[in-house]
């Protein structure tokens, strides 16, 4: 237990002594005990006890040490998050928002982020058993989800806290999982319908491997759009697989090849569709007449382009911040089924979509 020096006390010379928890529940009334779950959060304390508890604390000048609480509590109040170093774009550019959206809502909270690495999938379950056997973490946070993510079966297993950026099974929902997304799936039909509003009518989709939970459900929009528009499914207009801004190019090439090409290509992340503006150029084509796009992530790059790049844009930082505090309700006792969230991306148009050019012609 920590304890702080008091520092009203009137000899200045002498050690002051520390509030202990025994002050705390003398000045509140209330037991030692209910003080003690108060302050480490626990779900059967009153929330307006809770608070009453806080108040008093900071009055008083109380803080608990970190090492007795855990020793106590069996918590070392530290959020747990792995990277995989072998991810194909390392977490591109959306990683120091989301860290930061971690790391400000956990210490909102009096929590910690404490950070490891992978470097394969295989690797991935020996760190995360390695942060539990050290006593380092009480959940992780897991982001890249995959259809089949063996980082969930294994907390899952062990009955470790955890929480999904984004969902597994397809986005079949789950009673025993806690996730935040953001709905890719809507984004993309929504992305087809604006594309088709504008006269196209040969739209291409490009999306990332299909391990990846977002890159099913991404595609899955993309073709919920072509049938809500009453267009026929082109297998030749879909390619996956690709996760970098040169393989984007390498796909943009393949589809505007075809005998019968697209006039549109909707991208599953902004930091592919950017091949495509290589690919323009070389081409001698001009983005958003010859060729439109749109996209998914929001990324700075995207928006300093020319033209800018229309996209569906998403909170990073926000995201980091929903998901220390799902995680955090989850380790103070909230029902895993209720910590569950959906959002919206956000449409950023740019420059980089227009009518086709055949239509430009007829009117």
């Amino acid at each position: 237990m920590e304890e702080i020096r008091d520092t009203n006390s009137q000899d200045q010379t002498a050690p002051a002594r520390r509030v202990r928890i025994s002050d705390l529940a003398t000045a509140l009334g209330l037991t030692k005990s209910t003080v003690s779950r108060a302050l480490n959060d626990y779900a059967d304390i009153a929330p307006d006890t809770r608070e009453r508890v806080r108040t008093m604390a900071a009055q008083m000048g109380y803080a608990p040490m970190p090492y007795a609480q855990a020793v106590r509590t069996g918590r070392v109040r530290a959020l747990g998050l792995v990277l995989e170093l072998d991810a194909p774009d390392r977490y591109g550019p959306f990683l120091a928002d989301f860290l930061g959206g971690i790391t400000q809502e956990a210490s909102l909270e009096g929590w910690t982020l404490t950070i490891a690495s992978s470097t394969s999938r295989a690797d991935m379950e020996a760190t995360l058993a390695r942060l539990l056997q050290e006593h380092k973490v009480d959940g992780f946070i897991l982001p890249r989800t995959r259809i089949h993510d063996p980082r969930a079966l294994f907390l899952r297993a062990k009955g470790v806290p955890f929480v999904l950026y984004g969902r597994v099974g397809y986005g079949q929902p789950d009673p025993g999982l806690s996730w935040y997304d953001v709905d890719g799936r809507g984004a993309m039909r929504d992305g087809v319908a604006r594309l088709v509003a504008l006269g196209h009518k040969r739209i291409a989709f490009v999306g990332p491997c299909e391990a990846y939970n977002f890159a099913m459900l991404r595609r899955d929009g993309y073709r919920d759009g072509l049938a809500l528009a009453q267009i026929a499914h082109d297998p030749a207009l879909e390619i996956m697989g690709v996760s970098d801004r040169a393989e984007g190019a390498a796909a943009a090439r393949a589809l505007l090849d075809l005998p019968d090409p697209p006039t549109a290509i909707v991208y599953a992340t902004d930091a592919t569709a950017l091949g495509a503006y290589d690919v323009a150029r070389e081409r001698g084509l001009t983005i958003g007449r010859d060729l439109s796009l749109i996209a998914y992530d929001g990324i700075p790059e995207g928006r300093m382009i020319e033209p800018p790049l229309t996209t569906f844009a998403v909170d990073s930082r926000h995201a980091g911040e929903r998901l220390a505090a799902l995680l955090i309700a989850q380790l103070r006792g909230a029902p895993v089924a209720d910590l569950t969230e959906l959002v919206s991306a956000q449409l950023q148009p740019g420059g980089s979509d227009g009518p086709p050019v055949f239509t430009k012609r007829e009117t």
